[in-house]
């Protein structure tokens, strides 16, 4: 079940905290996509606090939130371009995207499969998504006082054994949130220290969420190669002489 888009934006945009995730997974981020990004961005779930980096150069950008969890005006400074969406059908054309992020939304859905058959549709045949899930092992997934504490964790064996099963392949991992899902002053204040420490020591198992970069993967029918012929039938007995019946019987 999806948490309400009023209790993720009060999360993300009135504590500490979610400032502290915003920085962690936008850092994640930039060491798979670098700006400017060119092309067209869509997020689908909670992703506007990570579009926003992207949507200067972007050609187009879209935030689209599914209809369990409600909707919101973003960016609230300009013109809206959220859409609410029902997660099975994206308003989204074949092939329309460049780029995707997909956060608070796959551990959430009550059809996973369908957000994910809907991503390798919207993606062009060049396109990358981001998609981003509670880490199973990490301490996030253990304390709902974060978005990453409820809905359906995932560890990465899983997370990758889904996405080829929807013809997404994964080609590059990292993680975020080291740091322990803490509103207390003393934890926050280390929550760089953390993710610095974190990465250096490639302790992924131990983060809150796991960030996998995916590709759409495409199947082409085998053109060329040598021919192969079949003889028919009458031309494999072609050389053979037709019987004849044996003189004085009838």
């Amino acid at each position: 079940m999806h948490i309400d888009v009023v209790e993720l934006r009060k999360f993300y945009y009135r504590t500490h905290l979610g400032q502290v995730v915003q920085r962690s997974l936008r850092d994640a981020f930039a060491s798979h996509w670098s700006a400017p990004l060119k092309g067209n961005l869509v997020g689908f779930g909670f992703a506007a606090p990570f579009l926003r980096p992207f949507k200067s150069t972007a050609t187009r950008t879209m935030s689209l939130m599914p209809a369990q969890q409600g909707a919101f005006h973003w960016p609230m400074e300009a013109d809206n371009i959220s859409v609410l969406a029902d997660e099975r059908r994206w308003p989204i054309s074949t092939g329309f995207v460049d780029h995707l992020i997909i956060s608070h939304a796959l551990e959430n859905s009550e059809r996973p499969r369908a957000v994910l058959s809907e991503a390798q549709r919207v993606l062009s045949p060049t396109g990358r998504a981001l998609i981003v899930v509670p880490n199973r092992t990490g301490l996030w997934a253990r304390s709902d006082v974060t978005p990453f504490g409820h809905g359906r964790p995932y560890s990465l064996t899983q997370l990758e054994r889904h996405l080829r099963e929807h013809s997404l392949e994964p080609i590059r991992h990292s993680a975020a949130l080291y740091g322990p899902p803490s509103q207390r002053r003393f934890w926050l204040r280390l929550a760089g220290i953390a993710e610095r420490t974190g990465r250096k020591l490639d302790a992924q198992r131990l983060a809150g969420a796991i960030v996998v970069e995916v590709v759409k993967t495409a199947y082409a029918a085998p053109r060329g190669g040598v021919a192969v012929t079949t003889k028919t039938p009458l031309k494999v007995l072609g050389g053979v002489v037709a019987p004849k019946p044996i003189a004085g019987r009838s």
